[in-house]
């Protein structure tokens, strides 16, 4: 079925609001720092509350903190729903998350512009701390740690403080779970945050799902010794095994077939003295695809290398996992419903996997998920430069508004003559 509708959101409004939101805590360099629970995340979350309310609909506050604005529908439940988040890394820009919950917004506000009721309630969700724990989507998955140690802020504030700042309850955190019979499906139109839109020159990016991730902590153990009376043929160097790792770890990404990436991020070199040969070194290896069954196969591929390089080397090679997600995959209807949008609306369209997390991958744990993205200038985000342009802004939000409509019917389709 293709998407055909008179409706459009509102470009102007769109963009101002995104300009308005962007004022608080804006950074001399023209960045955003919102972190959550501050009270710049506070003022956002009050602003934004209002506009909710403007557009027509009801607004709660979960347990976990979670903005929840709902417009009504001709049935009660479940509801299609849609959102991002609000807060932003220390040095941001104006675009992540935000323009997921500004369009969504903005499509509330054209149906209740037009007195349209869909069959189904809307719900705009705003989720809390998406850049730090990601608690608010989890609490909805049912995911989150029971541990409120596990969510202690850098500040040292606890979580059950800052939660009640936002209007949550730590105490009350199961509350917040939701099923399929509350919500039929979800969709977040987000910014790419890469490159690969603009490089391909297409305008929205269909997301397959978003893909599985494994971290792993790499402990090298070499022998520290003086840098001028050890021999070469002597020393066992632990940095020269690590640079053998990295380096391992690069072509097990480039030269294994698949889309998979890899990444050393993180190095620490002891006793890191100019006249001591290394003896310890830590790093850290990401390893990221929508196959699990690929991301296993590259770590185990690594685990063979690493024993090849510490025998060569003369050291002791230690590899530990401290995160593994496994991918979630986005809905086969709500792509086709993004694809249709996309072509309705003449706007040319790529599928391609989402290699960042998003709140969408703990919704599909328990309902049907679907993302869109658009393109971020130079691939760049977290960053003070990021860039959407207004048109490209607005042309996400209108293949939103399309998907929703087309989702509407869909659904209200299997609800009567179930499979």
């Amino acid at each position: 079925m293709t998407v055909i509708s008179p409706l459009a959101v509102n470009s102007d409004r769109l963009n101002r609001s995104i300009a308005n939101l962007a004022e608080i805590g804006k950074l001399p360099n023209s960045g955003v720092r919102r972190l959550a629970y501050s009270q710049e995340d506070l003022q956002a979350r009050q602003l934004v509350q209002g506009w909710m309310i403007k557009a027509g609909m009801t607004v709660r506050i979960d347990a976990a903190g979670n903005i929840i604005g709902t417009y009504p529908g001709q049935q009660p439940a479940p509801a299609l729903a849609t959102g991002s988040h609000i807060d932003t890394v220390p040095s941001g820009g104006r675009y992540d998350g935000v323009l997921g919950v500004l369009a969504g917004i903005e499509a509330v506000r054209v149906l209740h512009e037009n007195r349209i009721a869909l069959t189904h309630p809307v719900e705009v969700i705003v989720f809390a701390d998406e850049e730090g724990t990601m608690i608010g989507a989890k609490a909805m998955s049912g995911s989150v740690v029971k541990d409120p140690e596990y969510y202690s802020r850098r500040d040292r504030a606890s979580i059950q403080t800052c939660l009640q700042l936002i209007g949550g309850n730590w105490d009350k955190i199961a509350t917040a779970k939701r099923t399929r019979s509350d919500i039929a499906a979800y969709v977040e139109l987000h910014v790419e945050q890469g490159g690969v839109l603009e490089s391909l020159g297409r305008e929205i990016g269909v997301v397959e799902g978003i893909v599985s991730q494994h971290r792993y902590k790499i402990t090298i153990t070499g022998c520290p010794n003086h840098a001028g009376t050890t021999p070469m043929h002597q020393r066992q160097d632990a940095l020269v095994a690590g640079a053998q790792v990295i380096l391992a770890v690069n072509d097990l990404a480039k030269n294994t077939p698949g889309q998979q990436v890899a990444t050393v991020g993180a190095l620490n070199v002891f006793p890191n003295a100019a006249n001591i040969v290394p003896g310890r070194v830590e790093m850290t290896v990401d390893i990221r695809d929508l196959s699990q069954t690929h991301v296993e196969g590259i770590a185990e591929e690594l685990e063979e290398r690493l024993k090849a390089i510490a025998s060569a080397t003369q050291t002791e090679i230690a590899i530990a996992p401290f995160l593994q997600t496994i991918p979630t995959l986005a809905t086969p209807q709500i792509q086709q419903a993004i694809v249709q949008a996309c072509l309705s609306l003449k706007l040319t369209h790529c599928t391609m996997p989402s290699r960042a997390s998003h709140d969408a991958q703990e919704i599909g744990h328990f309902t049907d998920m679907g993302m869109i993205f658009v393109p971020s200038k130079a691939g760049i985000s977290h960053a003070e430069n990021e860039y959407t342009s207004p048109e490209q802004c607005t042309q996400g939000a209108n293949v939103l508004l399309q998907t929703l409509l087309h989702l509407d019917q869909i659904y209200t389709a299997r609800s009567r003559f179930p499979s």
